[in-house]
């Protein structure tokens, strides 16, 4: 996921999509402007590769026990960087888990 600003429409998405085919390829055509309307969720910064991703997702899960809340549905993912112009170690990946009270 990459947060989009709320004047975004997918009339938008649709107008610029067969230029960023040319110069990207065609997996510009899985693309898809959602909302989302996760309610009480928690989230987390995690800073670094994906790959390493599992000890801050752990650290989440165990806050979110420990407050009394029970996970509700898979968490997702909001890239805020661009990997091919970060450093690895400079990566920010914000993990949301939506939850409910226990």
């Amino acid at each position: 996921m990459i947060r989009q600003p709320d004047f975004a429409t997918q009339e938008m998405v649709d107008e610029v999509r067969s230029e960023v085919r040319a110069k990207r390829g065609p997996a510009v055509d899985d693309i898809v402007l959602e909302t989302f309307h996760e309610g009480l969720s928690a989230q987390i910064m995690h800073l670094g590769t994906y790959s390493e991703e599992g000890p801050t997702i752990r650290r989440l899960h165990e806050f979110i026990q420990e407050e009394g809340y029970n996970m509700r549905g898979i968490h997702h993912e909001i890239y805020m960087s661009a990997p091919p112009r970060s450093k690895p170690k400079n990566i920010k990946t914000i993990i949301r888990q939506p939850i409910e009270r226990t």
